[in-house]
């Protein structure tokens, strides 16, 4: 995946982050100089321009009519505002294809990096797997829980992810042994204790209740979809 172009530098560490956890590939420019200079050879697969951080509204949107402009190559830009710059985006929305406002929740910020690109036509699909606070990037190997971090070693992480991919659906202990540490393994259904237990922790106790325990039967991640 080319570059996204991010402006300003230095970019605000909630959305390096946000940006990172996604599976974007970006790169920060501190003006437009920069950003024309660091160029890739086909072009930047868009912009995010924020003006919340080191940059105020008025500096942001000439950024954006640098890129409308022609002056680098990039099809589509999303411009990231604080709540009480809203009603001064009016009268200059052909500046940027979509706004998020900050502070942002990480789910709503994917999306809307997901569907401004890919309205342009320049973004690939990035698989994720989403339910209530809980986003997990397949690609990426990371996950957050209520946008922060979640440090999960890898076979919690494979195990999280098989329950939060069917929700609603129980399993015993047995199957989730097969399904996620393969049927090479010998471990014990204890092993599956340990695991579910640990998870349980790191989800954090609001959370912790998105894995329930079924009686003498297994485990079972959130309520079914169908209900």
């Amino acid at each position: 995946m080319e570059p996204l172009l991010v402006y300003p530098e230095p970019v605000p560490p909630e959305l390096a982050q946000a940006l990172d956890i996604g599976g974007w590939s970006w790169k920060a420019a501190s003006d437009i100089d920069a950003a024309r200079r660091d160029e890739p050879g086909d072009g930047w697969v868009g912009a995010i321009v924020s003006a919340t951080a080191g940059s105020d509204l008025e500096t942001a949107l000439r950024f954006c009519r640098a890129i409308r402009n022609g002056d680098v190559n990039v099809d589509a830009v999303l411009l990231l505002v604080n709540g009480g710059q809203l009603l001064e985006l009016d009268p200059r929305e052909d500046l940027f294809d979509d706004f998020c406002v900050h502070p942002f929740h990480p789910i709503e910020f994917e999306t809307r990096l997901k569907h401004v690109f890919r309205k342009s036509g320049t973004s690939d699909d990035i698989d994720v797997i989403e339910y209530g606070p809980l986003a997990m990037n397949l690609e990426t190997y990371q996950a957050i829980i209520e946008g922060k971090p979640l440090d999960l070693t890898y076979m919690e992480y494979e195990l999280l992810k098989f329950l939060a991919a069917h929700p609603g659906k129980v399993f015993t202990r047995e199957t989730l042994l097969n399904r996620v540490w393969g049927y090479d393994y010998y471990g014990g259904a204890r092993t599956v204790d340990v695991h579910v237990r640990r998870l349980r922790a790191k989800l954090g106790e609001e959370h912790a209740n998105l894995i329930q325990t079924i009686r003498s039967v297994g485990y079972s991640f959130g309520r079914s979809r169908w209900l």
